[in-house]
């Protein structure tokens, strides 16, 4: 089990200038989110197969989606109803043999059915467990954060750990539909190759009527097994994916939470957005103005919330976006002066870029520059949307 990242030191913030895109945010308070000997890693706080953004998962967080409940209260599949095959008689033929082989087979498909979608109704109720777990997990986490509390709260990192057994429960769960799904195939095929048989026995000579009409009756059983087994496919598919999808969506959400956890404060969304505001708060980001400028005049710099605030936005109106994070020096003073600037806005931007990685942007989506500005005062960081 993967445990919740390592606690780091944290630093009180001091006012700075903060330029966003139009409707994103006034100036605000900024601070330093983490130290530069940070041992923090966000891929310890989100699951690998998991990193992709909106639209998947590993952005900041999006609508969330219901948890994978169980059908009929986590009963078991009560539309899934074996088919009772005739056990019809021996009329003494060599056809008949081959008609009690053939029900043989199609017996042994519904008896597998009935299995089946007994392992389905367990699995449901297996993953609404391990989603009710995660929620409640969750929900107390979030209730701390929004009342207030310290920074890495030790209790809240037990929980964040909790939460993260109950997806790792759920995931290996999905581990399971998918077996199940692959042994229901199987069946289906071996149906349909049963009823192939069935089919081409009608045809072989030395049958009395009575083996006809028991061929017949076998014929519309085994048709009626296909439907069901094909019925059930379906449903085991149905919850592969709601439940694949509702796991992602809430790896993402766990790492910042992690975030979340590790300053004390809920991260949340920009009240009132809408996709149209979002839409155009990155169109003008897209031409050439910045969707966050970050400047460090003065130590120890707040800048988590707008941050956030600004990545979310982005990231509603397009999805797949890329950023980067251009670290900005002043050339003021000598040229031993413009170097330590440089450097200094350098190592700001690779805390701006793990702050991101924190929110849930993969490494692979942001690239880092450096430039000079002669009107710049201090070191700034200016994030773009490309």
């Amino acid at each position: 089990m993967r445990g919740f990242p390592a606690k780091q030191g944290l630093k009180p913030g001091l006012l700075l200038a903060c330029v966003l895109t139009a409707g994103l945010a006034a100036c605000s308070d900024i601070d330093n989110m983490f130290d530069s000997n940070s041992d923090i890693s966000a891929s310890d706080a989100a699951q690998p197969t998991a990193a992709s953004m909106a639209g998947g998962a590993g952005a900041p967080p999006t609508a969330e989606a219901p948890p994978p409940m169980a059908s009929g209260g986590g009963a078991p599949v009560a539309t899934i109803t074996p088919v009772a095959i005739d056990p019809g008689n021996d009329t003494g033929t060599q056809v008949n043999k081959t008609i009690q082989t053939l029900r043989g087979q199609v017996s042994g498909l519904e008896t597998k059915l009935a299995a089946n979608a007994q392992r389905l109704a367990d699995l449901r109720n297996n993953g609404a467990a391990a989603a009710g777990a995660y929620q409640e997990s969750k929900a107390r986490i979030t209730t701390r954060l929004q009342v207030g509390t310290t920074k890495g709260n030790p209790e809240l990192v037990s929980e964040w750990n909790s939460a993260q057994t109950s997806l790792d429960t759920l995931s290996a769960n999905i581990n399971q539909l998918n077996a199940l799904g692959t042994d229901v195939t199987n069946d289906s095929s071996s149906a349909h190759f049963a009823l192939n048989q069935i089919g081409a026995t009608f045809n072989v000579s030395g049958a009395v009527d009575e083996d006809h009409r028991q061929l017949s009756l076998l014929e519309d059983e085994t048709n009626q097994t296909i439907v069901l087994i094909d019925r059930l496919l379906k449903e085991v598919s149905d919850d592969i994916q709601r439940q694949t999808a509702y796991s992602a969506n809430e790896r993402s959400n766990l790492t910042v939470l992690a975030s979340s956890i590790k300053n004390g404060e809920l991260y949340g969304g920009t009240p009132g957005l809408t996709a149209a505001a979002a839409t155009s708060n990155l169109q003008f980001a897209a031409n050439g103005t910045p969707l966050v400028v970050v400047r460090f005049d003065r130590p120890n710099v707040d800048y988590q919330q707008v941050l956030y605030a600004a990545l979310n936005q982005a990231l509603q109106a397009r999805p797949n976006a890329n950023f980067q994070v251009v670290a900005v020096s002043p050339t003021r003073g000598n040229a031993a002066s413009v170097q330590i600037a440089q450097t200094t806005a350098r190592r700001h931007a690779q805390e701006i870029m793990r702050s991101m990685t924190d929110m849930g942007v993969p490494a692979s989506r942001m690239n880092v520059a450096s430039s000079t500005d002669p009107n710049a005062a201090a070191s700034e960081v200016r994030v773009f949307v490309r």
